[in-house]
């Protein structure tokens, strides 16, 4: 089993849920209250204003993260991240108080407003620089030449939002942020030289298998 289960078929059927599938349309912010390492995993309990509506099994994104609800109490749910997740995500950094974004699946009979995102963090990007553009903020970061690829009008999923992608170079993108989700979301909170959880375009990946043979 990994963090996000295989499916959520313990769901009612009247409220199906695509199993591992987001869009990057954040719900809500949910706060961090606790750490406990367990081995070489770290648990983590949330308190959200959806903690109360979820089930336990079920698959929610935390910053981009798909992880499963493990223990529900009160306003709080309870997930866990694996070595892998802690390697690959700025997850193993997160202190108490620390804002999350929040997504469940998509419904089934739900809008598409985003683009196709699975939960699953490619590698961290570092912010850079931030361009106050009179009304919008232009984010840049840099990352690893090995973690993926980016173009220009292309999609990227950043701590589990869907932005489209402005500059595009090898270890370079940035991105336009609206001053709603600036608000409305922890892009605001970030600092010069913190990191965020990012998830190339799916479609991008197998393209570039399909290129490198």
């Amino acid at each position: 089993m990994t963090d996000c289960q295989q499916c959520n078929s313990l769901l009612p059927a009247a409220n199906l849920y695509f199993c591992r599938m987001f869009t990057g349309i954040v719900e809500t912010l949910g706060t961090l209250v606790s750490v406990t390492a367990e081995n070489d995993n770290k648990s983590f309990w949330i308190q959200s204003p959806i903690s109360q509506e979820l089930k336990v099994d079920q698959s929610i994104a935390h910053d981009g993260i798909c992880l499963t609800v493990v223990e529900l109490k009160d306003n709080l749910h309870r997930v866990t991240a694996v070595k892998e997740t802690l390697d690959k995500s700025n997850i193993g950094q997160w202190q108490p108080n620390h804002k999350i974004n929040l997504e469940r699946c998509l419904k089934a009979d739900g809008r598409f407003d985003g683009h196709i995102v699975q939960g699953h963090v490619d590698a961290t990007a570092i912010l850079s620089q931030i361009d106050n553009q009179n009304g919008s903020f232009k984010l840049h970061f840099t990352h690893n030449k090995e973690a993926g690829i980016t173009v220009k009008k292309g999609s990227i999923c950043l701590n589990g939002i869907s932005l489209t992608v402005v500059d595009s170079e090898a270890t370079h993108f940035s991105v336009v942020i609206i001053p709603y989700t600036w608000e409305q979301t922890n892009l605001g909170l970030l600092k010069i030289g913190e990191t965020v959880n990012v998830e190339f375009d799916i479609v991008g990946k197998y393209m570039q298998k399909i290129m490198n043979g």
